[in-house]
């Protein structure tokens, strides 16, 4: 086995074939990925199946595509337990080591989440999303956008574009690549009262589950984002880091200067050891909630228009993301 992130693909791309009756081609393949929230593109699919022909998991069938062979049938059902279980965690886990965003320099990685919208749809979409920007609700006011087939990492089906916004779980990064030690814990559903947070109404733990807590949420379509801007009454999504609390006013610095660079959303900094907005905290730690960038598409949903969002999806290059 190689890097993690990689077998877990190949793992999940030998799961599709299996559970097809017919062979497999590329394209297919990284539509049910897409489906299964990996933004993965058809060039990158077809990487990872030589990988899996190299190793004699799965076979060509000419331009017909791949099925999986008795060697792949025991690799699958032999794949870490660490893919089957927890993988949510695992998953932001590889992807705050990968943000490598600079506070000095204003360039690196930050962490995505990435929403497909119809072409149709997308000016509508793209307005609501800055109303939300403008007032708050997210922690960047900055954007990426990926038309089809421009990124090899980023998958964007037929007749959509993608809009990808900066991911709560950067902060996370931030304070690991400043030698701050932080572990993310809940995601959950914020009570808005007057304009401030008054307390989680519903928490999701990050570990232990195979899906994102944040998605959970806008599945239940539980948020009420447009109207918490409007009227300072609402529901909005937000989750929960954990730090030592020895590290508590070097974080509070950092998140200062995170601020200056479009980078900011987090509501509090909590006690040692106390309930942080409800949330439960570890003794010897403090809890920083903030609220998720996921907010302004919520509210592209709320306003009846239909998108598909992949929370925590990839890196992007910050600078190269733009306000909208």
């Amino acid at each position: 086995m190689t890097d993690p992130n990689v077998e877990r693909k190949l793992v999940e791309i030998m799961r599709i074939i299996n559970e097809s009756d017919k062979p497999l081609g590329a394209r297919l393949i990284a539509d049910e990925l897409h489906n299964r929230g990996y933004a993965i593109g058809e060039r990158a699919v077809r990487y990872h199946l030589r990988i899996l022909d190299e190793r004699g998991f799965t076979k060509k069938h000419g331009y017909i595509g791949r099925t999986i062979t008795e060697r792949g049938k025991k690799e699958l059902n032999d794949a870490l337990i660490s893919d089957r279980f927890g993988f949510v965690i695992t998953r932001i886990e590889e992807l705050i080591y990968k943000a490598d965003y600079d506070l000095e320099t204003g360039k690196g990685n930050v962490i995505v989440n990435v929403t497909n919208i119809d072409k149709d749809d997308f000016d509508n979409a793209t307005d609501i999303i800055k109303y939300a920007m403008d007032h708050g609700a997210t922690i960047s006011p900055r954007v990426g956008i990926i038309e089809e087939d421009t990124d090899l990492d980023i998958y964007v089906p037929d007749g959509k574009v993608a809009i990808a916004t900066v991911c709560s779980i950067t902060f996370d990064g931030l304070l690991l690549n400043n030698g701050i030690p932080v572990v993310p814990v809940f995601g959950g559903l914020m009570q808005m009262e007057d304009y401030s947070p008054a307390g989680f109404l519903d928490l999701i733990s990050y570990s232990g589950t195979s899906i994102d807590p944040i998605k959970i949420f806008l599945r239940r379509k539980a948020t009420s984002i447009l109207e918490a801007i409007d009227t300072g009454n609402g529901k909005m999504l937000a989750n929960v880091r954990q730090i030592p609390a020895s590290a508590a006013t070097r974080a509070e610095e950092l998140l200062s200067v995170a601020s200056k660079h479009d980078i900011s959303g987090h509501l509090t900094i909590g006690d040692p050891g106390e309930d942080v907005l409800y949330a439960p905290i570890e003794r010897g730690k403090i809890g920083i909630p903030v609220m998720v960038g996921i907010n302004s598409v919520a509210a592209v949903e709320e306003a009846g228009i239909n998108v598909e969002t992949h929370p925590v999806s990839a890196v992007m290059e910050y600078s190269k993301m733009k306000k909208l």
